[in-house]
C-alpha cells in the first residue's frame, strides 16, 4: 500500500471519528423516562413499554404451551393419529395448525375478558401497565384453576415448602403453572387412552 493511499485512509478515519464525536455531543432521547402518577405510582416511557412487550413476545411460545389448552389438544390429536394407524397422514404442521385454532376457540372467553378488563382500559389510558398486567392475569388464573386437579396443586404447594394456601385465588403463578401443566398432561393422556381403546 502506497503512502498516499495510507494518508487518504488516515484522513477518512479522522473525519469519521470527528463526525462520531460531533454526533455524540448532540443531546439525544433519554433512554428511560419515569413519570410519577397522581396515585403515587410510576409510568415508563412508551419506548420502554414497547421494549418490554417485545421481550414478552419471545416468551409467547412458552406461555402458549403452559397457560392454554394447547398441550392437551396437541397430545390428543397426536394419539388419535396413531390410533387410526396413519403414520404421518395429517402432517405435524396440520396438527399444529389445528391445535392452535382449537386452542384459540377454547380460550376465546378468556381472551375476551382480558381484552375488556385490561387491554382496552390500558389503550384508553385509564390504567397503567402494571395494573393492566394484573387484570390480564386474573382470567388466565381462573381458567387454569378450573382445569387443575387439587392433588397436583397440593403436591406443588408441598414441594415448594409454603404454608397451606387457604383460597385458590391466593395461589401464585409460580405454583399454578406447573400444577396446571401436570394436570393437562394427565388429562390429555387419559383422553388419548380412551380414544385409543376402540381402535
Amino acid at each position: 500500500m502506497s503512502r498516499s493511499s495510507t494518508r487518504v485512509l488516515a484522513l477518512l478515519a479522522g473525519c469519521a471519528l470527528l463526525w462520531v464525536a460531533e454526533a455524540g455531543a448532540v443531546p439525544g432521547v433519554d433512554a428511560i423516562t419515569v413519570t410519577s402518577n397522581p396515585k403515587g405510582g410510576e409510568t415508563y416511557t412508551v419506548t420502554i413499554q414497547i421494549l418490554a412487550l417485545m421481550t414478552m413476545l419471545t416468551l409467547l411460545p412458552a406461555l402458549l404451551l403452559s397457560m392454554t389448552a394447547f398441550t392437551r389438544v396437541m397430545i390428543v390429536l397426536g394419539l388419535l393419529r396413531q390410533a387410526i394407524g396413519a403414520a404421518q397422514a395429517p402432517s405435524n404442521q396440520v396438527l399444529l395448525g389445528l391445535s392452535l385454532f382449537l386452542t384459540i376457540f377454547i380460550m376465546t372467553p378468556v381472551l375476551e375478558k382480558v381484552n375488556d378488563t385490561a387491554v382496552q382500559p390500558y389503550l384508553e389510558e385509564q390504567i397503567d401497565a402494571v395494573t393492566a398486567l394484573q387484570k390480564a392475569s386474573e382470567p388466565f388464573k381462573q381458567f387454569m384453576l378450573k382445569q387443575t386437579r387439587e392433588a397436583d396443586l397440593d403436591t406443588f404447594v408441598r414441594i415448594s415448602g409454603r404454608e397451606q394456601i387457604n383460597k385458590p385465588e391466593d395461589v401464585p403463578f409460580s405454583l399454578l403453572v406447573p400444577a396446571y401443566v401436570t394436570s393437562e398432561l394427565k388429562t390429555a393422556f387419559q383422553i388419548g387412552f380412551l380414544i385409543f381403546l376402540p381402535f
